[in-house]
C-alpha cells in the first residue's frame, strides 16, 4: 500500500515536471524553434574548418584566417539590437523568418564568393549569415526560456540547446568531408608547383571546395522558414508580448545588476568557446602532428562531448541549483585548460578535449539566469545578451596574435583559461537571487 503510494506521487512528480518544462498545447511551435538551434550550430561549427581552409586556400596566416570569426561575431554584434526592435513591434515570428532569410541569402552567398576567389567577399558573406543568426538568437533563446514555467527557465533551455552540438558535430563533420581535400602541401611542394605553373589552380580548387555544403544549408534555411511561416505561435504573456502599451524600456535594465554581470559572463563565455575550437584543429596538429582529417575529426568528438555535456546538465540540473552546477564547471574547465596550456602532448589534447563537456551548460544557463524577472524588457535583454557574443569576435583573434607572437598555439589558451575564471565568479557572486521578479518600478 504505501509502496503504491510512493509510485504514484513519484509519478506524480515526474509528470509537474515535464509539463513544467515542456509548454502544453504548443508542441509543434516548441520542436520547430528546438530545430533553429540545431540549424545555427552548423555554420557556427564551419568556421573552425574555414578557418584552417582559408589559411591553405589563400596562403594567409593564422592572425589574418581568424577574421572569419570576427566577421560572423561582429554579424551578431550589429544585428542583435535592430533584432530586438523589429520583434517589439512584430514578434518573434517576424524574428524567426527575418533571420533565416538572411541566413540562407548569406550561404547562397558562398557561391560568388568562390568563383570570385576573393577572401574578403567571404568575409561579406560570414556577416549576412551571422546577422541572420542573431535574430535567431535573439529570438529563440527568450522564447524558449518564457515558453512554460519560469521555474524550469534555465533546464528548458539546456534541453534546447542540446540539439545545438549536435548541429556542431554535423557542421564538424561536412567541414572535415566535403571541404577537407586532405591535399596537405609542404613548402618544398608550393615551390615546385609554383614552378611549373599549378599552384594557382591547387589554390582556386580548394577555395571552391567551399561551395557545395554552403548551397544545401541555405536550402534548408528556406525550407524551414516556409515551416515557420505556416505555423501558429503562441503569445508570451511573460513580458505581454502583443500589448502595445508596455514593450520595455532600456533604462529600466539599469535595476538589474544580475543582467549585466550575465552580459559580462556571456562575452568571455563565448570568446572562450569560439577561441577554444577556432584553434582546436591547430593545437591538435601542433601538439600530436596529426594531418587535418585526423584533427577535424578530433573536433568532432570534443563537439560530441559538447552534445553529452548539454543532455548530462539539463538532468543535473533537476536536483543542483543552475548557477551551483555552472560554477563547478567552471573551476573543472580552469583545471583541464592549465593542463593544456603546459603540457602541450597528448595529455594536453585530451583536457582540451574534455574542456567542451563542462562548457556546454554556460550559454543556455547564463542566458535564462540574465533575463530572470525582466518582464517587457526581456527582448531587448535577450539582445544585448546576443550582442555579448561578440566576444567571439574579440577573443580569437587575440589568441591568434598571441600564437604568433610566442609560436604556440597551446599558450594562446591562457585567454579562455582567464574567461572560465571570469565565469566561476559570476557564477558564485553574480547571478541572480531565486524568485526574482519584475518590478515595474510603479
Amino acid at each position: 500500500m504505501i509502496d503504491a503510494i510512493a509510485s504514484k506521487l513519484t509519478n506524480s512528480h515526474a509528470s509537474e515536471r515535464a509539463q513544467n518544462l515542456f509548454p502544453p498545447g504548443n508542441l509543434f511551435p516548441f520542436v520547430l524553434v528546438t530545430g533553429l538551434f540545431f540549424l545555427w550550430a552548423i555554420p557556427n561549427n564551419l568556421n573552425d574548418v574555414l578557418i584552417r581552409q582559408f589559411m591553405k586556400s589563400f596562403a594567409i596566416t593564422r592572425f589574418q584566417a581568424s577574421l572569419v570569426q570576427s566577421a560572423f561575431y561582429v554579424g551578431y554584434f550589429v544585428l542583435a539590437m535592430p533584432a530586438a526592435l523589429i520583434m517589439r513591434k512584430a514578434g518573434y515570428k517576424a524574428g524567426f523568418l527575418i533571420g533565416l532569410l538572411l541566413f540562407g541569402s548569406g550561404c547562397f552567398l558562398f557561391w560568388p564568393a568562390a568563383l570570385a576567389g576573393s577572401y574578403g567577399f567571404f568575409l561579406v558573406a560570414l556577416f549576412v549569415i551571422a546577422s541572420g543568426l542573431s535574430f535567431l538568437e535573439t529570438a529563440s533563446n527568450p522564447f524558449i526560456a518564457q515558453m512554460g514555467d519560469a521555474r524550469t527557465s534555465e533546464q528548458r533551455l539546456n534541453f534546447c540547446q542540446a540539439f545545438n552540438p549536435l548541429g556542431a558535430i554535423s557542421g564538424a563533420l561536412i567541414g572535415t568531408v566535403f571541404i577537407f581535400s586532405g591535399v596537405e602541401l609542404s613548402p618544398q611542394q608550393i615551390a615546385e608547383s609554383r614552378a611549373q605553373g599549378l599552384y594557382e589552380a591547387y589554390l582556386r580548387t580548394e577555395t571552391l571546395r567551399v561551395i557545395r555544403p554552403y548551397l544545401v544549408i541555405g536550402i534548408f534555411a528556406f525550407i524551414w522558414a516556409v515551416l515557420i511561416l505556416r505555423t501558429k505561435f503562441p503569445v508570451i504573456q511573460n513580458e505581454h508580448e502583443g500589448n502595445s502599451a508596455d514593450h520595455g524600456r532600456f533604462a529600466e535594465l539599469l535595476r538589474y545588476p544580475h543582467f549585466w554581470l550575465a552580459v559580462v559572463a556571456q562575452f568571455f563565455y563565448v570568446g572562450a568557446q569560439v577561441g577554444t575550437w577556432s584553434y582546436f584543429i591547430q593545437y591538435v596538429q601542433e601538439a600530436t602532428h596529426q594531418p587535418e582529417k585526423v584533427a577535424g575529426y578530433f573536433l568532432t568528438g570534443t563537439l560530441l562531448a559538447f552534445g553529452i555535456g548539454r543532455f548530462a546538465a539539463a538532468y543535473l540540473m533537476r536536483s543542483i541549483a543552475p548557477n551551483q552546477l555552472m560554477g563547478a564547471f567552471s573551476l573543472g574547465n580552469v583545471v583541464l585548460v592549465s593542463i593544456g596550456v603546459v603540457f602541450s602532448g597528448w595529455l594536453g589534447l585530451w583536457c582540451i578535449f574534455l574542456t567542451s563537456f563542462f562548457m556546454s551548460l554556460m550559454f543556455p544557463t547564463i542566458f535564462a539566469m540574465g533575463l530572470k524577472g525582466l518582464g517587457p524588457n526581456t527582448k531587448i535583454g535577450g539582445s544585448l545578451l546576443v550582442m555579448a557574443i561578440v566576444g567571439g569576435a574579440v577573443l580569437t583573434p587575440l589568441m591568434g596574435l598571441m600564437s604568433e607572437a610566442f609560436h604556440s598555439v597551446a599558450l594562446a589558451y591562457v585567454i579562455p583559461l582567464g574567461s572560465y575564471i571570469v565565469i566561476a565568479l559570476y557564477s558564485y557572486s553574480g547571478s541572480p537571487r531565486s524568485g526574482l521578479a519584475y518590478d515595474s518600478g510603479e
